[in-house]
C-alpha cells in the first residue's frame, strides 16, 4: 500500500523526505470530484510556490506545507513527495531538467457541501462535520474561524500568536466542547441497557425545573408536563434526564462511555483529541445531575459526535472515518485506493434504532423541527451547551438523513449562538437538501 499516514513517514524529522523533497516536486491534493485543493507551481528560478485554489474554505482540514505540515497535507506527506512516475519519464524530465512531479492524493472531499457549510456558518466560531456512516467518507470538514493558506508565510506568526481566536486548529477534529443536550443519546442509551424491558414505562412530570438536595437546575423550554421517554428526549428536558441519571450504575455508564470511545483516541487520520467523560462510583449526585443532560466536565469533539451519529445510522456499526480516497501517479493513474473498513460495533442493532426511533421523533415532535420536511425524514439531535464566559450558549445540532438507510450525517456546533435547533440546524437543512433533494 503505497499510502501510509505514518506518523513518522510523515514527519519533518524524516531525513528521508529532505531528500525526496530536493527531486521531487510536491504532488497535488485532489477533491472527490477531481478539482485541484492544492497544487505546486515551479517558478522561472526553480523555487515553487504552493496554491490553494479555494483559499479559506478548506484552510484546516487541507492544512499548509511550508512552515511545518498540517492536515492532509501533513498526513500524506511522505505520498506526496514520493512519485509512481516511471523510470524513462523521470530520465527524460531530468535531461530536459523539467520538474519531476509526487503523487496526487485524492480526497473524500465535496468542495459543493463544504462551500454550502462555510458559508452558512458565516462568521462564526464554531465547526461542522458531514460524513457518510455507511462508508466513513468524510464529505465535508469546516473549522472556523479559519485563514489564507495562500499567505501561511506571511500571517504564520500573528495567527500563532494569537490564543482567542486560535485560527489555525481544526475546531472539527481538536476544540473540544461540553455537548449540551446532545450528550442525552448517550444517557438515553444507557438507561436503555439498564432497564431493556422496562425503559418504555419511563414517566416524568415536568414543573420547569429539578430540586434535588437543594440545587436546582431548570429546564430552558420550561415546564413540559408529565412526559414519557421519548416526549423527553424529544423536548429535552433537563429534569426528566436527571431523574434519570440519578438511578444509573456509574460503573455501566462509564463502561457505555467508553465504549463511545469517550476517553479513547479517535480513529482518525488527521490528528484529533479524545472526549472526555469523568463519572465514576464516587462521582456526586450533582457531578452526575450536571453530566447526564449534557453540561458538567463532559466534553466532545464535533467529529466525535458525527461518528456516534454514524453508528446510530449504520445499525450499531462505526465505520472507520477517511479523508484520503485514493492515491494517483503524476499521469492521473491510480496507484492506491483506500477502501470503507469496518471499526467496531458501538452498540446493537436494536439499541441503535431505539435511538434512530426518538431522533426522528424529535424531528417531527420536538426541538428537531427545522430538519423536517416531507421531502426527507431526518434524525436529530438539538443542544445548547453553557458556557462559563459568555451568556449565550453553544450551539449544537446532530442528524442524519434520511433515517432508514442514511446518506450522510451533520454534525454541527457553533460557538456563543443560542439554540441549537434555531441556530446551528438550519446548516444541516441546507447540506440534507443539496445532498437528498436538489
Amino acid at each position: 500500500m503505497m499510502y501510509q499516514s505514518n506518523e513518522y513517514l510523515n514527519s519533518t524529522y524524516n531525513k528521508r523526505l529532505d531528500k525526496l523533497s530536493e527531486s521531487v516536486t510536491r504532488g497535488s491534493i485532489l477533491a472527490s470530484d477531481g478539482s485541484t485543493l492544492a497544487d505546486t507551481t515551479v517558478n522561472r528560478d526553480k523555487s515553487v510556490t504552493r496554491n490553494y485554489p479555494y483559499k479559506n474554505q478548506f484552510a484546516q482540514v487541507v492544512g499548509y506545507s511550508t512552515r511545518g505540515q498540517t492536515g492532509i497535507e501533513a498526513i500524506t506527506n511522505y505520498t506526496l513527495l514520493n512519485t509512481s512516475e516511471d523510470t524513462w519519464s523521470k530520465i527524460k524530465k531530468q535531461i530536459f531538467d523539467e520538474p519531476i512531479y509526487g503523487n496526487s492524493v485524492v480526497t473524500t472531499l465535496n468542495p459543493k457541501i463544504q462551500k454550502i457549510v462555510y458559508d452558512a456558518m458565516g462568521d462564526k466560531k464554531g465547526a461542522c462535520v458531514v460524513m457518510e456512516p455507511s462508508t466513513g467518507r468524510i464529505l465535508a470538514m469546516v473549522s472556523k474561524p479559519d485563514y489564507n493558506p495562500n499567505k501561511i508565510n506571511q500571517i504564520y506568526d500573528e495567527l500563532v500568536s494569537d490564543n482567542k481566536n486560535s485560527n489555525l486548529v481544526n475546531r472539527a477534529t481538536r476544540g473540544q466542547y461540553s455537548p449540551g443536550s446532545t450528550f442525552k443519546i448517550v444517557t438515553l442509551l444507557e438507561y436503555i441497557k439498564e432497564n431493556p424491558d422496562t425503559y418504555e414505562d419511563f414517566s416524568y412530570n415536568c414543573t420547569g425545573s429539578i430540586t434535588y438536595e437543594g440545587k436546582t437546575v431548570k429546564c430552558s423550554h420550561g415546564a413540559h408536563g408529565v412526559v414519557n421517554l421519548k416526549q423527553a428526549f424529544a423536548k429535552s428536558c433537563n429534569g426528566a434526564f436527571i431523574t434519570m441519571g440519578l438511578s444509573l450504575n456509574m460503573r455501566s455508564f462509564r463502561k457505555t462511555a467508553k465504549t463511545l470511545l469517550f476517553n479513547d483516541s479517535i480513529p482518525f487520520e488527521i490528528s484529533s483529541k479524545q472526549s472526555s467523560f469523568d463519572l465514576t462510583s464516587k462521582s456526586s449526585d450533582w457531578d452526575i445531575m450536571q453530566t447526564v443532560f449534557g453540561q458538567g466536565k463532559t466534553l466532545v469533539t464535533p467529529l466525535h459526535n458525527a461518528l456516534i451519529l454514524s453508528a446510530i445510522a449504520n445499525g450499531g456499526v462505526l465505520m472507520k472515518p477517511y479523508v484520503v480516497e485514493s492515491i494517483q501517479s503524476p499521469s492521473g493513474k491510480e496507484v492506491d485506493k483506500v477502501l470503507p473498513e469496518t471499526y467496531k460495533t458501538l452498540m446493537s442493532p436494536k439499541e441503535a434504532e431505539i435511538l434512530k426511533e426518538y431522533m426522528v421523533y424529535c424531528v417531527n415532535r420536538g426541538t428537531g423541527k427545522v430538519v423536517k420536511t416531507k421531502k426527507y425524514q431526518a434524525a436529530a439531535k438539538t443542544g445548547s451547551a453553557e458556557t462559563k464566559s459568555t451568556s449565550e450558549a453553544n450551539a449544537w445540532f446532530v442528524s442524519f438523513a434520511p433515517a432508514d438507510e442514511a446518506k450522510v450525517v451533520v454534525s454541527v456546533v457553533l460557538e456563543e449562538a443560542g439554540a441549537g435547533g434555531e441556530n446551528a440546524g438550519p446548516i444541516a437543512k441546507k447540506v440534507f437538501d443539496a445532498l437528498l433533494v436538489d
